[in-house]
């Protein structure tokens, strides 16, 4: 019996953006090794379609920089350190998704050349046409920056032509779903909308730069098995954040 065959989707190459507590399960810290094997099963379904994959992954399950200087860390260094932790991730997302047989590259902001490639645009753009995931690591390599913002950095400068970004909800409401039961969920919401409510999407460098460059944020949960592959076929429940 022959495989069934991929879902259809218009999209050639895409960014996704996920949190580090993303790979933290229902643990309180670290790494969930099971879990982390699950998105890059769903990164696997999304190559499979034929779609070009970057990745940028948060620290906040290891380190985060802005909680760091509000313990009276001085915030360059906090950030720097928040940055070591992406690094972290990067490489586990890597070891998963090579399990798969899925070739991969972790591009570091920051030079270490023992563990990661540094962030050259055309040797990046080239992985990608190799069908090579490329995984963005260090943030921008500045502090004071997100990877919201890294994200939304590097989906422009690879031509990406969207970012999607994995949450535990499944798109942007009005107000926190968890604490408030009547929270409305948007389907579709502008990038000022997005400014003007706080609505948390992304911090407001990151979705400045997506608006200025007409990108679009597709915010979806990565909790829903499938949800990422789904998504990219235009199936499923997600806002879309556009202009």
């Amino acid at each position: 019996m022959s495989e069934p065959a991929a879902p259809k989707t218009t999209f050639k190459r895409v960014m996704l953006k996920i949190s580090g507590e993303a790979l933290m399960g229902d643990q309180g810290y670290g790494l969930h090794p099971p879990t982390v094997q699950r998105i890059a099963r769903e990164v696997q379904s999304v190559q499979e379609m034929g779609v070009e994959i970057c990745m940028v992954i948060g620290g906040g399950n290891i380190f985060r920089g802005l909680s760091g200087s509000a313990q009276g860390m001085e915030r360059t260094t906090a950030d720097y350190m928040g940055m070591l932790a992406t690094v972290m991730n990067a490489l586990a997302m890597q070891s998963a998704l090579e399990d798969l047989g899925v070739f991969t590259r972790v591009i570091s902001a920051i030079t270490m050349n023992e563990v990661a490639e540094p962030y050259i645009r055309r040797r990046a753009v080239r992985h990608l046409e190799k069908k090579r995931v490329c995984i963005f690591a260090a943030g921008t390599g500045n502090p004071y920056f997100t990877t919201d913002t890294a994200a939304t950095l590097r989906a422009n400068e690879m031509a990406c032509e969207a970012i999607f970004k994995g949450t535990k909800v499944d798109g942007v409401y009005d107000k926190d779903p968890a604490k408030f039961k009547d929270a409305v969920r948007y389907d579709h919401v502008s990038y000022d909308e997005v400014l003007q409510k706080r609505l948390g999407v992304m911090d407001a460098s990151a979705i400045a730069l997506a608006r200025d460059n007409n990108l679009p944020i597709i915010v979806f949960s990565l909790d829903e098995p499938g949800g990422f592959q789904g998504i990219l076929a235009g199936e499923g429940t997600y806002t879309k954040v556009h202009g």
